[in-house]
């Protein structure tokens, strides 16, 4: 009797498409939604803080490069630790990943409702603006990931004139002010700016989680990861520098719609309409390929019976992880409750930057303990097999951790708190082959 194949993921991304939309994945998160609040706490030299987070950035994002050349699966976090660690580690670290992208989904949608209820004049809660983003985001990823790939591609297009656009009207104010200037808390207020804006990088990581959905992974990954935190980089340095020029610091972080107001004071009005409909597909794009990570990863974990294998059924017609999607869409709808976009942000950082520290020391280990597995990409600056700039990424990751408030600490504890004990009765009562 010939045995029937279980659907499986298509390959539908390329090289520019995986970039593109790993572009689109980032851009959004934080650029629209928290440049206002990062000028308040870096000032002038909020550009530096956007510097600094890519840097930083840069460090992990070699280290997914490298990993994801290894293992080019859709439960990346989840693979990269299990090989380096017991999969205990590689448990909590993937379901601290889902977490951080629910939690990064309700906090941009917080964005996009501030946009929304600006653009309209309307006088209702953020929360159901962020609600019915989700819910019409969650519809799109559904259908398939080369309509959500094209969707993502052709908003992020949109987005990224809007920035253009940002940093040529702000370009005749460069000058005026100086950048040099260090803000009232000095390079305290530069941490805590970088602290934020760190979150307008996330998503690079994000892209990894597309292996399965992309023409020649083990190349095309790292080539993507790295090309589009370049592209961001330079883009996110620019506004920050218009935006700054045209508008104070405080201005900027009293304001519900940042850039649009940017807009509207270099050539009127007219313009604050056109920036805050671009920013609604900003941050809309970004919503839509959180939730799309997050399916991913949870597909991928329950493929790997690590969570219950329910999450992996996928749709035979759509070939998308349809209860997976339900799943995250419906806690991210949840997240939206807690009402706070900078609350929620900072969160979301501390728990990515324990990721972050987790994922840089998972290449350390297993350049030694799997020295023979083919590496189509190798992250530079080694000393012997010692990867440098994975030990600074750890070590930076490592003190931005400590640099968060005592609440945001307790809280990401908590957090970290709940996924081990939701492990160990797992393993007590045997659901999991652990």
């Amino acid at each position: 009797m010939r045995k029937i194949s279980k659907p499986k993921l298509k390959r539908e991304l390329s090289f520019i498409k995986l970039t593109l939309t790993g572009v689109g994945i980032i851009f959004g998160a934080g650029i629209y939604a928290l440049i206002g609040k990062a000028a308040g706490h870096g000032g002038n030299m909020v550009w530096l803080s956007f510097l600094l987070s890519a840097i930083i950035a840069a460090f992990t994002g070699l280290s997914y490069a490298e990993l994801s050349s290894m293992y080019p699966e859709a439960s990346a976090e989840y693979i990269y630790t299990k090989k380096a660690f017991k999969k205990v580690i590689a448990f909590i670290t993937s379901i601290l990943v889902i977490i951080a992208l629910i939690l990064s989904t309700a906090a941009v949608s917080f964005g996009f409702a501030g946009y929304f209820n600006s653009l309209f004049n309307l006088n209702i809660s953020t929360i159901i603006p962020a609600i019915l983003l989700i819910i019409a985001t969650f519809i799109v990823i559904s259908i398939g990931i080369k309509e959500t790939a094209w969707t993502g591609i052709i908003f992020a297009l949109i987005e990224a004139a809007g920035l253009i656009f940002i940093i040529a009207v702000g370009l005749p104010y460069v000058g005026e002010i100086d950048l040099l200037e260090m803000p009232k808390d000095g390079f305290s207020g530069i941490i805590a700016a970088t602290l934020l804006i760190f979150f307008a990088y996330i998503g690079f990581e994000d892209m990894v989680k597309l292996s399965e959905e992309t023409k020649n992974p083990r190349k095309t990954v790292p080539r993507s990861v790295i090309t589009a935190i370049i592209i961001i980089t330079i883009i996110y340095v620019l506004v920050s520098i218009a935006a700054i020029s045209v508008l104070d610091p405080q201005t900027l972080h009293d304001s519900e719609s940042p850039l649009a107001d940017v807009a509207a004071t270099a050539v009127g009005n007219k313009s604050y309409i056109i920036l805050s409909i671009i920013a609604l597909f900003a941050t809309a794009n970004t919503v839509l390929f959180m939730l799309l990570a997050a399916s991913r990863l949870t597909y991928g974990i329950a493929k790997d019976k690590i969570i219950p294998q329910i999450f992996a059924k996928i749709n035979p017609k759509t070939r998308t992880p349809i209860l997976a999607s339900i799943a995250v869409a419906v806690l991210a709808i949840l997240s939206t409750l807690f009402g706070d976009i900078e609350i929620i942000t900072n969160i979301t950082d501390l728990i990515v930057f324990v990721i972050f520290v987790i994922i840089n020391l998972s290449l350390i280990i297993l350049r030694y303990k799997e020295k023979n597995v083919q590496r189509p990409f190798k992250v530079p600056l080694n000393i012997g097999r010692f990867p440098v700039l994975a030990f600074l990424g750890l070590i930076f990751n490592l003190f931005l951790i400590t640099q968060f408030t005592s609440f945001v600490l307790i809280i990401g504890g908590l957090i970290i708190l709940i996924t081990f004990i939701i492990y160990f009765i797992y393993e007590y009562y045997y659901l999991l082959p652990i």
